[in-house]
C-alpha cells in the first residue's frame, strides 16, 4: 500500500500500532472517551477514523472502527465510545480496559469525510447520536488552529442525559466565534426548550442549517436511517451532492 498524505505529514503504510490508555472522561451514562498514547503516531485529520482490535488469551480476535475524537497530539489519540449492549469491543473498552493496558489501533483510516483547516466555506454539521464524535473532532480542529470559518451543528440525541459533550458543547457555543450548536430531542426535552420532541425535519434543517447558495460543506454522521433523511433534505433544499459529506453506522452503532 502506497503512503498516504495527513495534513502537511506523509504517513506510514497503515499498520497495526499498540496503544495504551492514559486517560478516561465519562461523556454520558453509556458512553467514555478513551486517551490512549501511540507510540510513532503519523497524525490524522479531523474526521478520520481508527481500527480497534482486540485478542482474546484463545487468539480470538474482534476489530472494530471509531472515529477519532479531536486533533492529534503528538502520539496522544482520543476516542469516543459508546457501549452496545451485546458488542464484542465497546463493553470490554468501557468496562473492562484500564490504565496502561494495552490495545491495537491501525489508522488514520479515511480521506472523505475530513475537513481541512485551510477550507474557507462555511459548514453544516449534522450528527444523531454518537455520530457527533468526528462533528465534534472537526469543531475541536477548528478552535485549535485559530480559524474564523463560521460553523452550525445540529445535534440529534434522544434525551438531554444522552448529549455526548454537553458541558464542552455549552462552553464551546458560548465561546468559540462563529459556532451555533442546536440540538433536538426525540424523546424527552429539557424544561424549557421550545416545541416537542420529533425526529429531525425539514424545520430543523431549514432553521438551524445554512442557505444552499452560501455553498456550505456539509457533514452528516449517525445512523443509516438518520444520515439518509437529513442527506435528502439537505439536496431538496438545494445544497449540491459533492457537498453533502456522509458517514453512516449501523442501527447498533
Amino acid at each position: 500500500m502506497a503512503a498516504t498524505t495527513t495534513g502537511n505529514r506523509v504517513a506510514a503504510p497503515l499498520t497495526w500500532r499498540v496503544g495504551r490508555l492514559v486517560e478516561r472522561r465519562v461523556e454520558t451514562p453509556t458512553a467514555q472517551t478513551l486517551v490512549l498514547e501511540v507510540p510513532g503516531w503519523p497524525g490524522h485529520l479531523a474526521g478520520q477514523h481508527v481500527d480497534v482490535r482486540l485478542t482474546a488469551p484463545d487468539g480470538y480476535q474482534a476489530a472494530r472502527s471509531y472515529s477519532l475524537a479531536g486533533p492529534a497530539e503528538g502520539d496522544q489519540i482520543a476516542l469516543t465510545v459508546q457501549r452496545v449492549a451485546d458488542g464484542e469491543v465497546s463493553p470490554y473498552l468501557i468496562d473492562v480496559y484500564a490504565e496502561g493496558d494495552p490495545v491495537e489501533v491501525r489508522g488514520p483510516v479515511g480521506g472523505w469525510f475530513i475537513w481541512r483547516t485551510e477550507e474557507t466555506a462555511p459548514v453544516l454539521l449534522v450528527g444523531g447520536g454518537s455520530g457527533v464524535v468526528p462533528l465534534m473532532a472537526m469543531i475541536r480542529a477548528r478552535r485549535a488552529a485559530g480559524s474564523r470559518v463560521p460553523f452550525r451543528l445540529i445535534y440529534s440525541v434522544r434525551t438531554p442525559n444522552d448529549v455526548i459533550y454537553a458541558d464542552e458543547l455549552r462552553r464551546r457555543a458560548r465561546d468559540d466565534q462563529g459556532l451555533d450548536v442546536a440540538l433536538v430531542y426525540t424523546r424527552e426535552a429539557p424544561e424549557g426548550w421550545r416545541g416537542e420532541p420529533h425526529r429531525i425535519g425539514l424545520a430543523d434543517v431549514n432553521t438551524h442549517g445554512w442557505p444552499s447558495d452560501l455553498e456550505p460543506l456539509c457533514y452528516v454522521c449517525g445512523p443509516t436511517g438518520f444520515v439518509e433523511t437529513v442527506a435528502d433534505l439537505l439536496v431538496g433544499l438545494g445544497h449540491q451532492t459533492r457537498r453533502v459529506k456522509t458517514e453512516r453506522f449501523g442501527p447498533t452503532g
